[in-house]
C-alpha cells in the first residue's frame, strides 16, 4: 500500500498506520458507525465521503458535517478516548475507503508519534467550527437558508450538481418535515435555483454565490 495522507508526512508514522491499519470498502448508503456502537478503530478516509449525523433517543438524525479524503471523525475520536458509545452515526455518502487505526494505536502514537497529536488536534480544531457552524444555522438562519446552504454542501462534497436524494431524506437530516422541504424545494424550483425530478434535485453551479449574497 503506497499510503498518502495529507496532513501526515512522518515516514515512521505512515509505516505503523501502514503496518496496523486495516482497508475497509463500503457503498453509498452504508452503514459505517451507528449510534449506540462502541468504537474500536479510528478511520481515516483513504477516498470518498461520510457523511456524521447526530441521532436523538427517538432515531432521528441531524447532519452535522462531512469527512473527506485524508480526514478522520473527532466525535469517533472522544468515544475512544472515553470508553463510551457511539452518538454519532457515520453513512458512506459515495464509495469509500477507509483505513481502520485500532484504538490502543492511536492511544500509543498519542504518546510516540507528533505529528499524530497534531493531526489528532487538527481534527478537533476543523469539527468544532463545522459544529458551531450547524448550531449557528440551526439557532440564526430560517429553514429555507439552512436547505440551500444544505445542497450546496452536498453538491460540494459530491462534486456533481445532480443530487440523488429524496426529500424526505432532506428532512430527515434538517430535523423537519417532508412537507416543510417539499414546500421550499417547490418555492426553489420557481425561483430556478433547482430542478425536481424523482428522488433527484438538480442544483445551480453557482449556488455557493447565492448563498453569500
Amino acid at each position: 500500500m503506497n499510503l498518502q495522507l495529507p496532513l501526515i508526512t512522518d515516514p515512521g508514522l505512515l509505516k505503523e498506520i501502514e503496518e496496523n491499519g486495516k482497508i475497509l470498502e463500503f457503498e453509498p448508503g452504508e452503514v459505517i458507525i451507528d449510534a449506540g456502537q462502541y468504537i474500536k478503530m479510528i478511520p481515516i478516509i483513504l477516498k470518498g465521503a461520510v457523511k456524521v449525523l447526530r441521532t436523538d433517543d427517538e432515531g432521528h438524525d441531524l447532519f452535522l458535517y462531512y469527512i473527506e479524503g485524508g480526514e478522520t471523525c473527532a466525535l469517533s475520536l472522544t468515544c475512544c478516548n472515553t470508553a463510551t458509545a457511539s452518538d454519532i452515526k457515520a453513512i458512506a455518502e459515495e464509495k469509500t475507503t477507509l483505513l481502520g487505526v485500532p484504538v490502543r494505536k492511536h492511544e500509543e502514537w498519542m504518546n510516540s508519534f507528533r505529528q499524530w497529536k497534531d493531526f489528532v488536534a487538527l481534527t478537533y480544531q476543523k469539527r468544532f467550527q463545522e459544529l458551531l457552524l450547524t448550531i449557528d444555522n440551526i439557532a440564526f438562519k430560517k429553514m429555507d437558508e439552512r436547505l440551500l446552504r444544505y445542497l450546496s454542501v452536498k453538491s460540494q462534497q459530491l462534486k456533481k450538481l445532480e443530487l440523488p436524494i429524496t426529500h424526505q431524506e432532506i428532512a430527515n437530516e434538517l430535523g423537519t418535515s417532508r412537507e416543510v422541504v417539499s414546500r421550499l424545494l417547490k418555492q426553489l424550483e420557481k425561483k430556478k435555483i433547482v430542478e425536481l425530478g424523482r428522488n433527484i434535485v438538480y442544483v445551480r453551479d453557482d449556488l455557493g454565490d447565492l448563498l453569500e449574497q
